[in-house]
């Protein structure tokens, strides 16, 4: 029989009649003859009324009996749950997550599972009942060797879900919820998002990433890795809903079941260039007019990168192929001889690579970043260009360099080769180039101007970073002549979180202050909106096509920064929803297929 993991979230069982009914839609999978895992959140918002109590008692409570108090609510749905099954002649058991034999690493409140200890699931499956288990828990050894209560942090649910089909080898794993499935964007934002069919794991850690909350990160970040055929269904309909495509099954590590390597694969693509326009002036839809430009001349770009100055001028980068570099900048001196852009300048320089490191979740492990500039800046390479994404980070470096640096990268991540996982097959899923857009929200630019020509300054802020916790959003690093002269200035614009501006200023400070020429800037607050799919990166014109949707809403860019598959502008804070709507609207993700 086949073997299919169901996971139900808060609202699905979120009050008794909702319980009933699910207790239904189970028994009759039962009956059809499937072995069913079921994995529960707490019922609706269970859980944020007992962090509420824990805090009304306590402004620092400790982290072990947050754990403690938390997994409770997990308990009530699992047993009324089993009760409700039991009332329909469905033999049930539940269990907790120490029952199943989940454990983790030893962390309060965000731990990672190490193993699932299947064999008491089996069991139970083998004496044909169906087993309920408790999401977003598990347990761990504490340093006097007692067994202690750990949670899974947010999307624990899911997580649980995701891993327990991996460890089972499942046929499948499901995600209940109460939409229809993942959605081309947040539809309390935009109210014609419509159900995407079929997504790459890929694309969907890019939109995760970016705060689509259907899923969590981890949850992908496991179906992918272990190749756990994952759909996201409504409890309500019979729809089929999202499907997640892309995954590739591989065995579990001795590190662990979530602990595996951060970096899976490293690629180098030689013979790149590089195109520079500086001291642009900063026109709602100039970007637009250069990037229509060169796609109407089937100019392929690769990575694009741009900064609004402090001076009132832009600067932009971008990189595509070697023999492509001279089309490239006579087609934007053009156009910016149209414009009348005259302070503007064009440098293209050709005989560069791009080294690219990939793997699940490489910006939301803290010291990935850090690990990769510092094995750079210990063998003296220097980076031309920077860009980051949830999957993948790009460095553009001379290409006398390149072999050397690839070198030094797999020896770092311990890779014994450099092939590069991609589903070229996926790009016309639907026919979308696009698959969905997202907005993040409460996001600050923070500029660092006039950095050295040397990766380890690159190296230096990524680890104090991370060392204090500080995701970072978008990275890049751009570089322009000094008027007048032959040398280059360097600067490195990064997108934190507003909450951690302060912090951030107080660290970033610190560790510049060996560099008495750097300075550091604080931009106003701004809005993240991004485009993603696997499409983009075959496809001419995308990047112009979302530029110009912004330039007709009259929303300027503020910054840019792409990977393959993503291409996300910041926007003034206030602009946030209306650039969401006009990039949603732009690639007719609206229309009903």
């Amino acid at each position: 029989m086949a073997l299919v993991v169901q996971k139900f979230g808060g609202t699905s069982v979120g009050n008794l009649e909702r319980i009933y009914a699910i207790a239904k839609r189970i028994a009759i999978k039962h009956r059809e003859g499937l072995d069913l895992v079921i994995v529960v959140s707490a019922m609706g918002d269970t859980t944020d009324e007992l962090i509420n109590m824990a805090y009304q008692i306590h402004p620092n409570p400790p982290s072990r009996e947050i754990d403690m108090l938390l997994s409770t609510g997990e308990q009530v749905s699992i047993a009324l749950l089993a009760i409700a099954l039991d009332r329909l002649g469905i033999a049930a058991i539940s269990m907790t997550g120490t029952q199943v034999g989940i454990l983790t690493e030893a962390t309060h409140g965000q731990a990672r599972i190490l193993k699932i200890q299947t064999e008491r699931i089996l069991k139970h499956l083998e004496q044909d009942q169906v087993v309920i288990v408790a999401g977003f828990q598990g347990t761990t050894q504490s340093s006097n060797g007692f067994p202690e209560i750990t949670t899974l942090g947010r999307g624990g649910s899911d997580t649980s879900a995701v891993a327990i089909a991996a460890a089972l080898n499942a046929d499948a794993c499901e995600i209940y919820t109460d939409v229809i499935g993942i959605l081309t964007t947040d539809p309390r934002a935009v109210e014609t998002a419509q159900l995407i069919k079929t997504i790459s794991c890929d694309e969907m850690l890019e939109l995760a990433s970016l705060g689509a909350a259907v899923l969590h990160p981890r949850a992908v970040e496991i179906a992918r890795n272990y190749g756990v055929l994952l759909s996201v269904r409504s409890s309500w309909t019979l729809s089929p809903g999202t499907s997640l495509v892309g995954g590739y099954a591989k065995h579990m590590n001795n590190e662990g079941l979530e602990i595996g390597k951060s970096v899976d694969s490293a690629k180098l693509i030689e013979n790149q260039a590089i195109v520079r326009i500086c001291h642009l002036p900063d026109i709602v839809g100039i970007t637009a007019t250069l990037f229509e430009g060169l796609a109407s001349a089937n100019v392929s770009i690769d990575l694009i990168a741009q900064v609004n100055n402090f001076n009132g001028t832009v600067t932009i980068s971008f990189t595509l192929a070697d023999q492509q570099l001279e089309k490239a900048c006579s087609i934007c001196r053009r156009i910016l001889n149209s414009l009348k852009a005259k302070d503007a300048t064009v440098i293209g320089e050709g005989e560069v690579s791009k080294l690219s490191i990939s793997g699940v979740g490489i910006t939301s492990r803290y010291g990935t970043l850090a690990r990769l500039f510092e094995v750079l800046a210990k063998n003296n390479i220097n980076l031309r260009a920077i860009a980051t994404s949830e999957v993948k980070v790009s460095c553009l470096i001379q290409n006398k360099e390149a072999s050397k640096a690839l070198k030094a990268v797999l020896h770092a991540f311990e890779l014994s080769n450099c092939q590069l996982y991609e589903s070229s097959s996926l790009d016309d899923i639907n026919g979308s180039k696009v698959k969905g857009v997202a907005l993040d929200i409460n996001q600050v630019q923070i500029s660092i101007l006039n950095v050295p020509n040397h990766s380890i300054v690159l190296a230096t802020i990524c680890r104090g970073l991370a060392d204090a916790f500080i995701p970072i959003g978008s990275m890049v690093q751009l570089e322009y002549r000094i008027r007048s002269s032959s040398l280059y200035s360097r600067d490195i614009i990064l997108t934190l979180y507003q909450d951690d501006r302060i912090k951030a200023r107080g660290i970033l400070t610190e560790l510049l202050s060996p560099w008495p020429g750097v300075r550091l800037e604080e931009g106003s607050t701004i809005s993240r909106v991004s485009a993603v799919g696997v499409g983009i990166r075959n496809t001419p014109g995308v990047a112009a096509k979302m530029f110009r949707s912004l330039s007709i809403a009259g929303i300027n860019i503020q910054m840019i920064a792409t990977s393959e598959i993503r291409t996300s502008c910041m926007v003034d804070e206030s602009d946030g929803l209306d650039a969401l709507q006009a990039v949603h609207s732009c690639f007719e993700l609206g229309q009903i297929t």
